[in-house]
């Protein structure tokens, strides 16, 4: 193997361990989960991450929360701050909204969780321990600790 062949192997398995490691392509590591967002989000549902919605549609879901799904999830003024900035910071860049234009609220309606999903029959998501596609933990073995690789998937028969 010649040396820039090396060099670009090497190069590349480098950018390999770092995608998978959680640092992102600008160098930065992408931020440990904000233990409030944990805490308060966690309580109810997975705290789901935060770069499957866009900045827009993270603060249209805050500025909903007194009705929060059918829910009154609302929160300390220094939480909801803390929580606001850390949803900011961590958006995903894609632009998440519906085809009117409004900022989408649930990440299962989004394109990209209809395209990982979409070989999950719609009778799995209607199974007593699955109920929902919002229900991450149920078939994401490792959901509540972040992760979600197709490696930790049990759907539940």
């Amino acid at each position: 193997m010649s040396i820039p062949t090396r060099s670009f192997v090497l190069a590349g398995f480098a950018g390999i361990l770092l995608v998978s490691s959680g640092l992102q392509a600008s160098g930065n590591a992408a931020a440990p989960p904000d233990p409030a967002y944990v805490q308060e989000c966690g309580s109810c549902h997975a705290a789901y991450p935060p770069r499957r919605l866009s900045g827009a549609s993270w603060q249209a879901v805050l500025a909903g929360l007194d009705k929060h799904f059918s829910v009154d999830a609302s929160l300390d003024p220094k939480i909801f701050t803390e929580i606001s900035a850390y949803l900011n910071s961590q958006a995903g860049r894609q632009e998440t909204a519906s085809a009117d234009g409004r900022p989408l609220l649930r990440i299962t309606e989004t394109r990209w969780f209809r395209h990982e999903h979409d070989e999950v029959p719609e009778a799995a998501w209607k199974r007593p321990a699955v109920k929902s596609p919002s229900n991450c933990g149920a078939c994401h073995t490792a959901a509540d600790q972040g992760r979600y690789s197709e490696h930790g998937v049990r759907i539940p028969q």
